[in-house]
């Protein structure tokens, strides 16, 4: 990639549109569910899956959990997305009073 197609590429993905939510991380062996939320959906299950391949995830039942079971005993979804033109604090808040919801409907450990 030479100069040009580099800095359009930069300037395109620095205008992409982001997307916050929340999202739950199953074990389909035991049931567990984590639930989390992201002020960008679309780059969270890369980050999760590789702290967790590495071992260096901070959340001790999901880490343990992946490494006595494996990755493919996960599965990862989005249950919810918020609504993109709430500025950072509000949409902060937000996002952590539907992580609760979903955590406490779900049953389902914080991340």
């Amino acid at each position: 990639m030479k100069g040009k197609e580099r800095k359009a590429a930069i300037a395109a993905y620095k205008e992409r549109k982001v997307e916050a939510g929340i999202y739950a991380v199953r074990c389909t062996v035991t049931d567990q569910v984590w639930v989390g939320s992201a002020p960008d959906l679309s780059t969270i299950q890369n980050r999760l899956w590789f702290t967790l391949r590495q071992g260096c995830n901070t959340h001790r039942t999901l880490q343990e959990a992946w490494t006595i079971h494996g990755g493919d005993a996960f599965t990862f979804e989005i249950v919810e997305r918020l609504e993109d033109d709430d500025p950072g604090y509000v949409r902060n808040v937000a996002l952590k009073k539907r992580q609760e919801r979903w955590r406490d409907q779900l049953q389902a450990m914080r991340i």
